[in-house]
């Protein structure tokens, strides 16, 4: 079985691919894209013009179970902020390594694993997203579109520190409440304003109530902005505010509460719009994911360790189309979003190895 080769990663690490840089992002789809085609995948490439193309990686079908392979090829760092390729005896170090350059990698070999077992490949597909790092604001739409092809999928992002797999995301929106007062004079004319920057504070306290910490459901109000000047009521402001959730009875609960308090207003004058919206709906563990598990610990006598975590993926997105999803499937690392970056050596090795028995036993058809 073929093991990671650190020299063709350190390709990928060095090739910075900020979300805003395209030429870099596109870079690196090139290079995977090389490697992709060397084992006998067909590439759907979907154009963009400011971000990064989307890669869809397709080998033929035939009859049993379809698995969708997923990751992302933009990183958060800008060009000049965190660059390079750095190893020593236990981990390598770099911009994407764990986040998710590594766990692309983890997908790439596993598949060449089989590919060379069997000379050919079925029923496994891979899709490289380009704009995860700022919300898949674009991708969404497609990695939701091709979700109904597949009955199952796996997602690259990086493994817990004791080899979890993820089984459960928080959803994420984010929203804009503006709010319209109206202009005076805060001497000469202060009972003919009214007070937006006022009606704003109202809200803001109705909208953290809707908090649920026992729940896992929170609602942050994280910037506010306002008014003109100390001598005038204000005439507008702005709230923006995130929503987490664990579950599709919060999401509902508190989007209705939302609604209301951007409907009601305190401050006599004052009127409210809401913007914004969900993100990635929540991930939540089900009974496909659960059978899903269940045989690939059976298949290849294994116990997979799960967890949940608040920070969400493009794992959102598939599993609220309905697919059994799993994430977590790249290597163990730390640091990511930081200069601190790494991923671990042994981890790669383990999950290359683990990763590949799954694909040995899907692609001869055993999994229901």
């Amino acid at each position: 079985m073929g093991q990671p080769n650190f020299d063709e990663l350190k390709q990928i690490i060095e090739i910075n691919s900020w979300t805003r840089n395209k030429e870099g992002v596109d870079k690196n789809g090139e290079l995977f894209a090389s490697w992709m085609e060397a084992i006998g995948y067909t590439l759907t490439r979907y154009r963009r013009e400011e971000i990064g193309d989307h890669l869809h990686f397709t080998v033929p079908s035939t009859e049993g179970k379809r698995l969708l392979l997923l990751g992302h090829l933009d990183t958060v760092f800008p060009p000049g902020t965190f660059e390079g390729f750095r190893e020593d005896k236990a981990w390598i170090y770099g911009p994407g390594v764990c986040d998710m350059k590594g766990g692309n990698y983890v997908a790439l070999q596993a598949l060449r694993n089989i590919r060379e077992k069997f000379g050919t490949l079925r029923n496994i597909d891979l899709l490289l997203v380009s704009d995860e790092e700022t919300g898949s604001d674009d991708s969404k739409h497609l990695s939701s579109e091709l979700a109904g092809a597949y009955d199952y999928c796996m997602v690259f992002e990086a493994a817990g520190s004791n080899d979890e797999v993820v089984i459960g995301r928080k959803g994420v929106g984010t929203f804009f409440v503006d709010i319209e007062g109206i202009a005076a004079h805060a001497g000469n004319h202060y009972r003919d304003g009214a007070d937006a920057n006022l009606e704003a504070a109202e809200k803001l306290g109705r909208l953290v109530a809707l908090t649920d910490l026992d729940k896992e459901t929170t609602v942050n109000v994280g910037k506010i902005e306002g008014g003109i000047g100390a001598n005038t009521i204000s005439p507008h402001a702005r709230l923006t505010l995130e929503l987490r959730y664990t579950t599709t009875e919060e999401r509902d609960r508190v989007l209705a509460g939302i609604n209301r308090i951007v409907m009601e207003s305190t401050v006599t004058g004052t009127t409210a719009t809401l913007s914004g919206g969900i993100q990635r709906d929540v991930m939540q563990p089900s009974p496909g994911q659960q059978r899903f598990i269940e045989q690939i610990n059976t298949l290849c006598h294994t116990a997979l360790p799960t967890e949940k975590r608040g920070g969400v993926s493009d794992a959102n997105i598939i599993s609220s189309q309905g697919v059994p999803t799993i994430d977590g499937w790249g290597p163990f690392g730390d640091g990511d979003h930081t200069v601190r970056e790494r991923a671990s050596k042994k981890s790669f090795r383990d999950r290359i190895a683990l990763v590949t028995e799954i694909f040995d036993h899907f692609v001869q058809g055993e999994f229901q």
